[in-house]
C-alpha cells in the first residue's frame, strides 16, 4: 500500500468541508437570522494558490449561509456546493463532470456526515479535532484544528511533494 506522502503527487484536486474544516465549526447565530462563520487567512491564501497553479478546489457542505458563499466569491475557479444532503452523490457528479478519478482526490472531512465520502477519495484527512469516526479512516490527521490552518497544512504537504510550493509565483496574493 502507499504511504501518505507518495499519494499526495497523485493528488490534482482538493474537496474540503466547510464546518469544522475550513472554520472551527461554531456559528454565530445574528440577531437578524444571518449564520456567521470564522475561517483562517492562511487556509485562504493556501486555497488561492492551488487553484493559481491550475489544482481543481472545491467545497461540500451541508451547511449553508450566504457568507460562506461570500467568503470565497473572489476565488476564481472554485467549486462551491452548499445544503448538500448527499455528499457522496454530489461528489461522483462533480468527478463524472470534471474528468477526475477518485485517487487524485484529497478530501479533508471531520465528522460522520463525511465519512462515505472519504471512503472514495485517493487521501483522506482530516483536522486533529475531528471525530473518532472520521480519525479512524484517515491517511492523515493534521496537527491543525477545523478553521486554523488545518487545511493550508494539507495543500502545503501536497505542492511541496510536488514541487510546487513556494514557487516564483507564491509572492502574489
Amino acid at each position: 500500500m502507499q504511504n501518505y506522502r507518495e499519494k499526495l503527487r497523485e493528488i490534482t484536486t482538493f474537496i474540503f468541508d466547510f464546518d469544522g474544516v475550513l472554520s472551527d465549526g461554531k456559528i454565530y447565530v445574528m440577531g437578524d437570522g444571518e449564520q456567521v462563520r470564522t475561517t483562517n487567512t492562511k487556509d485562504g491564501y493556501a486555497l488561492q494558490y492551488a487553484l493559481r497553479k491550475g489544482y481543481r478546489v472545491a467545497i461540500i457542505s451541508g451547511g449553508y449561509a450566504e457568507s460562506m458563499k461570500e467568503r470565497y466569491k473572489n476565488f476564481s475557479g472554485m467549486d462551491i456546493f452548499l445544503k448538500v444532503s448527499n455528499k457522496v452523490e454530489v461528489f461522483n457528479q462533480y468527478a463524472t463532470a470534471k474528468g477526475i478519478k477518485f485517487n487524485e482526490v484529497l478530501y479533508m472531512g471531520d465528522d460522520i456526515p463525511d465519512y462515505k465520502l472519504m471512503l472514495l477519495a485517493g487521501v483522506k484527512c482530516c483536522p486533529a479535532d475531528a471525530c473518532e469516526e472520521i480519525k479512524s479512516i484517515v491517511n492523515y490527521i493534521s496537527y491543525q484544528v477545523g478553521g486554523n490552518g488545518a487545511v493550508r497544512d494539507v495543500i502545503e504537504q501536497t505542492l511541496k511533494a510536488q514541487g510546487r510550493w513556494f514557487e516564483e509565483d507564491a509572492c502574489i496574493w
